[in-house]
């Protein structure tokens, strides 16, 4: 087979953008969009709220856990190839959940849901760093950064617009005709590319794959356990299976590893990785609390309190792309600094306004500066993390970056449930502001580590 030279000429390379984005819109709008169609599938299936809890934690477990493999799996098959494969199985798997008449059939089909995002997540940006050459790809990163904040507005939006005024079964049957023009418009414009030849090691994919099943899992049923000794067990053994895994990949080649070591000794990609987990904390645990102040202290429904969040969404959206040209122009990771400041400043100015007897305004304010901040943050980041990966480990190192984001959205939400759980019944609706701290902490983690995640690379403007 006769594969493209590579990047590709830049008019083919932005249509190539535009398909992966388009399905990259739907994974994302869909981890929003369901939350706001709770109460009524909730109501239609007669479920109770533990049952409820796994409509979500199936889906964040599937998809999660295999992202390591996913990645590897592209680079050994082809990303395009996998690309489609994860677009027609979650598209199905819509389908499925929109038909489910009961809600162990609705658990089921998002944990196959689950499954086929995995599969394409990490395509997108190993396509991204094959396809553009390599002072384009923070605009590209820009415009997927974009899609990013545009799909956090339209979630919540776009739920309480079905629920509202059509039926909860819509949620899931919206992502039917965008997975099927997704699907067309990858085969027609993303090339193939030439596949790795040797194969993954096998003890690999089995010990990631029950490392992240017991962190994951320990993780998300640690607060409604109560964090049971069974639960430390499933979170130590978890840890020692990583240590196992990594130990392992050390004795492989780079080529049959299915995370090559050396990957971490490139500077950049490790410390890229460790301020990607302090993002992914703040972003899956921020919202709840939020969306909780505003219906209970002021009594928003939950479409009216989605318009407060919309300044970080729109402003995210309109900056990305211009935040990427710049990253082409100069070191990427000052902006990185930047974004995680403006970040870790947005979420203490959430803290502090998260009061009752605080205006509303204040909260508006610091979704103003959260909407920088992400636009500071996901190309920059992004483009000092992977730009300068070899094109033979594209989609290794982008599905180790998927799955650090990922396993910090997963730690995230967990530790600030538990704090709104142990502070609201000493301090009341306080507790919804105060269980951001957290937040607060990492964010300036991830500064100091994007600070340290120096390419080495020579940079025009520098």
């Amino acid at each position: 087979m006769k594969y493209p030279a590579l990047p590709l000429p830049l008019p083919q390379a932005w249509r190539a953008l535009v398909a992966l984005c388009i399905g990259f819109f739907m994974i994302l709008l869909d981890q929003t969009i369901v939350a706001v169609a709770t109460p009524a599938f909730q109501a239609d299936l007669q479920a109770d709220y533990g049952q409820v809890l796994w409509v979500t934690s199936a889906y964040l477990l599937a998809f999660a856990v295999p992202l390591m493999v996913t990645g590897r799996l592209g680079d050994r098959f082809g990303p395009k190839n996998l690309y489609i494969a994860g677009m027609t199985i979650f598209t199905l798997s819509s389908l499925a959940c929109g038909l489910a008449g009961s809600i162990e059939t609705l658990i089921a089909a998002r944990a196959v849901q689950g499954i086929g995002g995995s599969l394409l997540t990490p395509q997108t940006m190993s396509v991204i760093n094959r396809i553009f050459p390599r002072d384009k790809r923070g605009a590209a990163l820009g415009i997927w950064g974009a899609t990013a904040g545009i799909s956090t507005l339209a979630g919540p939006l776009l739920g309480g617009f079905i629920t509202q005024y059509a039926t909860w079964q819509w949620v899931f049957f919206i992502n039917v005709p965008i997975g099927v023009l997704s699907v067309v418009m990858v085969a027609r414009w993303v090339p193939r590319f030439q596949p790795t030849e040797e194969r993954i090691n096998l003890p690999s994919i089995v010990l990631s794959m029950v490392a992240m099943t017991m962190v994951i899992y320990g993780i998300q049923e640690g607060d409604p356990a109560g964090w049971a000794p069974w639960i430390w067990a499933l979170l130590l053994g978890g840890a020692a299976l990583m240590v196992a895994f990594v130990w392992l990949q050390s004795r492989l080649s780079a080529g049959s590893a299915l995370v090559p070591i050396a990957l971490f000794a490139r500077r950049h990609f490790a410390f890229g990785n460790a301020s990607i987990f302090t993002m992914g904390f703040t972003i899956a645990g921020m919202m709840v609390p939020v969306m909780m102040f505003l219906q209970e202290v002021h009594r928003f429904s939950p479409m009216k309190a989605s318009f407060v969040v919309t300044p970080m969404a729109i402003i995210a959206g309109l900056m990305a792309p211009f935040v990427g040209r710049l990253v082409d122009r100069y070191e990427p990771r000052r902006f990185a600094v930047l974004g995680f400041c403006l970040m870790a400043t947005g979420v203490a100015a959430l803290v502090f306004s998260m009061r009752p007897e605080r205006p509303l305004w204040m909260m508006i304010g610091a979704f103003v500066i959260l909407g920088f901040g992400n636009s500071f943050v996901w190309a920059p980041n992004s483009t000092t993390t992977l730009r300068d990966l070899p094109p033979q480990f594209a989609g290794a190192g982008s599905g180790m970056y998927n799955a650090t984001r990922q396993l910090g959205a997963v730690t995230g939400a967990a530790v600030i449930a538990a704090v709104v759980q142990a502070r609201v019944g000493v301090v009341g609706p306080q507790a919804f502001g105060d269980s951001l701290l957290p937040a607060v902490v990492m964010l300036i983690l991830g500064a100091v580590a994007s600070g340290m995640a120096r390419s080495g690379v020579s940079r025009g403007g520098e």
